[in-house]
């Protein structure tokens, strides 16, 4: 029997083709970046809340009409020229120009108001009768406070308190100083705080928070200015 001739067999892995390598130009895929899973039933963020607006501002306290036996007498006696009101616990009443020496004296005489607390003035310039004139008067028998008041016109005098109340005497000069109201009747009604030749009343709301008479300062003092 005639040998048989075997083919032979190349050993494993001999006359496969090479992988292909990859080119040296040849860049790696970037790897994907997984998103982070939202968690079920998750709601989504809320949106910033508004900022809640301001409360309004209360209304202020404002004044109440004062009732009690003397005003009752007063009205009585002096009817529509007077009004009384209370306000914060301070009372007081306005009245007429015209009534002011009798109602001071009455309330001296009559309610025992012995006692002038102060005396002094406010400004108004837009208005009409540009100045309130003010008595503080305290009753020392009673304890009690109140005040008066009465309107008058820029350049309008007013009647003296100083024979009711001697401690009105400097106050009215104060008052004469620093606003230029004068008091019919005061024993010696000049300034008491700036000198005498002085221009101007300087708590009157048109007098500058630095204004001074720069004439008398030149004469009296030498210098162009006083600040």
């Amino acid at each position: 029997m005639a040998d048989e001739v075997k083919t032979p067999v190349p050993p494993e892995g001999e006359g496969k083709p090479a992988a292909e390598k990859p080119l040296a130009t040849d860049k790696p895929a970037a790897p994907a970046v997984a998103k982070p899973a939202t968690p079920s039933g998750a709601k989504p963020a809320a949106p910033a809340a508004a900022k809640p607006t301001a409360p309004a501002k209360p209304a202020g306290p404002v004044p109440v009409p004062w009732d009690s036996p003397m005003v009752e007498k007063l009205k009585r006696r002096y009817g529509s020229g007077l009004e009384a009101q209370t306000y914060l616990g301070q009372n007081y009443i306005r009245v007429d120009r015209s009534l002011i020496p009798d109602i001071l004296r009455l309330l001296r005489d009559e309610e025992q108001f012995d006692y002038c607390v102060d005396l002094t003035a406010v400004h108004y310039p837009k208005r009409e009768r540009q100045f309130d004139v003010v008595w503080i008067l305290y009753s020392f028998p009673k304890n009690e406070r109140m005040r008066v008041k009465t309107e008058i016109k820029d350049s309008e005098s007013i009647p003296s308190s100083v024979p009711l109340w001697s401690a009105a005497n400097w106050l009215e000069r104060e008052t004469f100083d620093m606003f230029g109201i004068k008091f019919d009747g005061h024993p010696d009604m000049k300034r008491i705080l700036l000198p005498e030749g002085w221009k101007g009343h300087p708590l009157r709301k048109d007098y500058g928070i630095i204004q001074q008479d720069q004439e008398w300062v030149q004469i009296n003092l030498g210098i162009e200015s006083g600040q």
